[in-house]
């Protein structure tokens, strides 16, 4: 099935239900509830710095006018309390746009302190940032991350008074895994299947801008490399529970590119200069550009995909993010 009006007919809807709940039977294959530390900034610097010795850590940041709080909890499942921590210019007199960072790591690995250095950088810059956790492929399949992040975007407009955000300018930006959910969020906002459960909560899910960072933008695009289990299972196939294979359709389901429309915020695209990390990007310009919507596309030439943890790459990447919430916010 093609989704050339980029809409899922009821039929297909059904279907990935079904498959939802089919597929714990499918539990065992990558669920441990252990959570996999493979993959943090350090271990990416030792990995990258081998090919391009000129990069360097961001030092840690702090700001004498931003307020940092950790831990709080934006929803639970049952005794799992899910956290996210939030960072603002504690004398703002005005309302700000509020930008959510979802960290990558194959939806399997990571954690959201690897984007506290962005979250208090933006803060710094008239932002209020929020990194909020998500069940990791190791303790829930797909789409269990996706009602998170939803669940995350609704608490952050329930809260709008508190934080100072302005409840109509929300921003869903991510690396890698967190990009292509970032996508996700921009294509799906206020779809009835992937909005998780709603407990006395009027407030809306769809973000107003996406910033994805070498997100990919679909599963099953002739660009993505993702799925390959011929040496170890990939990380799309533990975040299914299904290969690429066993169950296509599942893996079309979960794309963004799938569900881009008319109704897709503005666009921000920073990526490296590795294509397979941000397959069928230019698809989904495409139909934004087709439906009058702004993006954007800014690509470091030679650089790795974990560039935008590391300098040379870090503050050129603020600032194309700055200048692109700027532009399209006029704030």
């Amino acid at each position: 099935m093609k989704f050339q009006n980029r809409n899922l007919n009821v039929l297909f809807i059904w279907v990935c239900m079904i498959f939802f709940q089919i597929v714990n039977a499918q539990y065992l294959k990558g669920i441990t509830n252990v959570r996999d530390t493979s993959f943090t900034n350090s271990s990416a610097f030792q990995k990258t710095l081998k090919y391009f010795p000129q990069t360097k850590l961001v030092p840690k940041m702090h700001f004498d006018f931003v307020q940092q709080k950790n831990d709080i909890v934006y929803c639970t499942y049952g005794k799992r309390k899910m956290k996210l921590d939030v960072f603002f210019d504690k004398s703002a007199k005005k309302k700000q746009t509020a930008i959510i960072i979802i960290h990558g790591g194959g939806w399997r690995s990571g954690n959201r302190q690897q984007h506290h250095q962005m979250a208090q950088k933006l803060a710094s810059l008239g932002y209020v940032c929020f990194t909020p956790e998500y069940r990791l492929s190791t303790e829930a399949l797909f789409p269990a991350a996706i009602y998170d992040i939803k669940t995350s975007i609704r608490w952050i407009r329930e809260n709008a008074e508190k934080y100072h955000v302005k409840p109509d300018q929300i921003v869903a930006l991510g690396f890698s895994a967190g990009g292509e959910m970032a996508a996700f969020m921009g294509t799906t906002g206020n779809m009835p299947l992937f909005e998780g459960e709603i407990t006395n909560s009027d407030s809306k899910s769809q973000v107003n801008a996406v910033v994805s960072i070498d997100g990919t933008l679909s599963f099953v695009h002739q660009e993505s490399s993702e799925g390959d289990d011929s040496k170890k299972i990939s990380a799309g196939t533990y975040w299914f529970g299904y290969s690429r294979k066993e169950n296509p359709k599942l893996w079309e389901a979960a794309s963004p590119l799938s569900y881009v429309s008319k109704a897709t915020p503005p666009t921000l695209f920073v990526n490296s200069s590795i294509a397979r990390m941000h397959a069928g990007r230019d698809d989904y310009r495409k139909v934004l550009t087709e439906n009058g919507i702004y993006s954007e596309v800014h690509e470091f030439e030679n650089s790795p995909h974990s560039f935008c943890l590391f300098n040379p790459w870090f503050e050129p990447t603020i600032q194309y993010i700055d200048t692109f919430l700027t532009k399209i916010f006029s704030k």
